[in-house]
Formats: C-alpha cells, structure tokens, sequence
C-alpha cells in the first residue's frame, strides 16, 4: 500500500503538502494542478500490475462529464477516468480524454468509440450517437442500446444501514449530494439517498429530519455536518451514512470542530474508498466502490463492441463495507 511519503516523491512536493491535499485543507495555497496530481498519483499507486497489451490501432474518445476542477472534488469519477485510460493504454488503444469545459471539441473529430463517465440525458446521448454508434456509458443508466456499468449502490446502502443498525444505532442521518444533467435538462435522483429512504423507511426509522443534501464536495459536507449539529444539538443522529468520501472528509472536520468525538459520540460511514480515506483522523469506514475495475470494465466492453459485439449488455459491479476508526 502506498503512503504519504511515496505519492509526494513521485509528485515532488512535500509529505506536508500531500497530508493537506489529501485532507482538503481549504487553507493551502496550491494549485489546482499540484492538487490533481497528487489525488492521481495517490489512485495510481493502488492499481495492481496490468495485462499485456494486445496489438490495435484503434481511436477512441473517452468523454468525462465534470470539468477538471469539479473532478477534484468527487475522485470517484477520476479514479473511474484513470482505470479506463490506463486498461486502453495496456491494449494499445489510442484514448483522447474530453472534459465538460472541452465537450463540444468531440463532435469535431472521427472516433471508433466513446466511453461516457458520469450522468447523460437524453438529449446528450443522442448527440453523442452521431459521433459513434459503440458508446459504454459508466456510472448512467440509459434505456437505450447502449452497454453500461454501475455500481450496486442500492445492495452498498442496505449493507451500511443494517451494519449500523446491529451496532445499536436508532438514529441514523444521510448527508448526500444532488446532481443535476449538464444540459440543465432535469434533476437526477441518487441511487444512495433513494435506497436510503426506501430501507429506513422499511426498517420504520427514516426521520426526514435527519436528512441533508447539496454538492457532492468536502465543502458541502462540513456546512452540512454544521446545520445538523447546530438544528439538533444533543439530539444529534449517532450515526451518519456520507453519500461520498469527500463529504465525509468535511464533516469529520465539522465534527472534530464542534468537539464531537468520532465514533464514540457519531459514527461515520462514507462511500467510495478513494485512496484519501485512509489517511483521515479517524481513519474513515466506508463503501468500497471498485472504481478502477468499472473504469477497466468500460474499456473491455467497448473493445467487444468494436470488436463486432451486437447485443447490449449492463455491468453491474459490487461493493464492499469496509470499516475503519469512524465506525464501531
């Protein structure tokens, strides 16, 4: 397992630095670029030894539906990003990486394929079927003839939920994000609160009351994990499920502010296990969401596609709890 020491070698800035990026230290004054390599560096160094590659010559596209900067804030979708750039560059495959703030420059060139990261709308796909008919979309699901992969949010929240209930806890809060599709088109509802209401509510303990949304950033979720604690006092939940990561990492700072002992007062569980949760104070539990494999699994599907593949198929990846110091 790489440490702090190893990704600030390979980016060759200081152990400090790294410690306070990783923390998103709101405090630090570096740039953007010196954020995003030491969050890719840190993803990289996880990533087990590759395939050879196979020979093709083929072009692909693969489009992200954040820009550079929002993806800094949410390493779910770049840890996804990089699995699939590094699964095509095992297999030769020649991969030009769009982001929302370039979007429009794909429609201007020729590809054998795209894979689509994030949410799309309709309208979206449809625009993106005239530069190629093999599209994989991942993290979107899509009625239409397209093969996907996502991840078994629904099957992740039950698994916290029951964990949290077996320990004894009564109370428990959701702290989440709200997405809306890039062409302003419509709201899309999260698999994570939309499973969350549905079992609290079948184990008879949803309480509205306890339930926070916004963007998905660490900023997001110390202002929220701040509302909650200043509307319910002593009241507070003791136990929250985190929609992601980096909200998680927002509120323990929250917590740890207002002198909320963690876990032994709140329980923290997030989603995602990118490579920042284990160097959080408390070390965070959470949800592991295999997102380099749903990146590879992306790039395996197009090459079938391209490959001559005619029937669409969806991929659904599992998750895994993996509890750590925020949890008991």
């Amino acid at each position: 397992m790489a440490t702090i020491k190893d990704i600030a070698e390979k980016v060759g800035v200081s152990i400090a630095t790294v410690s306070r990026v990783l923390n998103y230290d709101e405090t630090l004054s570096v740039t953007d670029e010196t954020k995003r390599r030491v969050f890719e560096v840190a993803e990289e160094l996880e990533y087990k030894k590759r395939t050879p590659k196979r020979n093709t010559t083929a072009k692909v596209a693969i489009l992200h539906w954040y820009t550079e900067k929002e993806e800094l804030d949410d390493l779910y979708y770049m840890s996804i990003r990089l699995g699939a750039e590094k699964q095509a560059g095992q297999n030769n495959i020649q991969v030009q990486t769009f982001f929302q703030n370039n979007y429009e420059e794909v429609m201007n060139e020729s590809f054998q394929g795209i894979i689509a990261i994030g949410k799309y709308s309709n309208q979206q796909i449809q625009e993106l079927k005239k530069v190629s008919e093999h599209i994989v979309f991942v993290d979107c699901n899509t009625d239409e003839d397209f093969d996907s992969v996502v991840a078994s949010f629904g099957k992740a929240t039950r698994s916290v939920i029951d964990y949290l209930i077996e320990k004894g806890h009564k109370t428990i809060g959701y702290i989440g994000g709200q997405e809306l599709y890039k062409d302003a088109s419509g709201n899309i509802q999260d698999p994570r609160e939309r499973a969350f209401r549905a079992y609290m509510s079948y184990r008879d303990l949803l309480k509205e009351e306890f339930i926070y949304t916004s963007s998905f950033s660490a900023s997001e979720g110390y202002s929220l994990m701040k509302k909650a604690i200043k509307e319910h006092g002593k009241q507070l939940p003791t136990a929250f499920f985190i929609g992601n990561d980096a909200m998680a990492i927002g509120c323990l700072r929250a917590l740890h502010e207002a002198k909320i002992s963690v876990p032994e007062r709140v329980n923290i569980i997030g989603v995602n296990d990118i490579s920042v949760a284990k160097y959080t104070f408390p070390a965070l539990s959470t949800v592991k969401v295999y997102t380099e494999m749903m990146g590879q699994t992306a790039t395996d599907l197009l090459m079938e596609r391209m490959a001559g593949r005619k029937v669409a198929k969806k991929v659904v990846i599992s998750t895994k709890l993996k509890i750590r110091d925020s949890s008991f």
